[in-house]
């Protein structure tokens, strides 16, 4: 299935419903990008939360600079800080597997 990339800034309660979830695809990413399905519904919702479209470039660019910025944040802090608190060091990873992925999954 195609998707549409934007970014708009999560407000909270009613951002996303459940019937959004019904209706489309929808992803959060890091840098306030989301991958949204290509269908009417999809796009009425990047209207809705006054999402500004991108290219697939554009949002993945978008990413990796959030990723980045993460594991420079990582890469600075003691050991036993970050493993205890927050897991695994922050990876980078390609939106369109990540979507394609997903999508498998919720039709499985």
């Amino acid at each position: 299935m195609a998707n549409i990339y934007c970014t708009a800034t999560h407000t909270g309660l009613g951002f996303i419903t459940h019937q959004d979830r019904n209706d489309f695809f929808l992803s959060g990413h890091p840098g306030e990008v989301w991958i949204v399905g290509d269908n009417s519904k999809g796009t009425a919702w990047i209207n809705r939360v006054n999402g500004t479209s991108k290219t697939q470039a554009e949002a993945q660019a978008i990413v990796d600079g959030k990723i980045e910025e993460e594991q420079t944040w990582w890469d600075a802090q003691p050991a036993e800080t970050v493993l205890r608190i927050h897991g695994q060091r922050p990876t980078k990873y390609i939106l369109t597997e990540f979507a394609e992925t997903q999508q498998e999954i919720e039709n499985s």
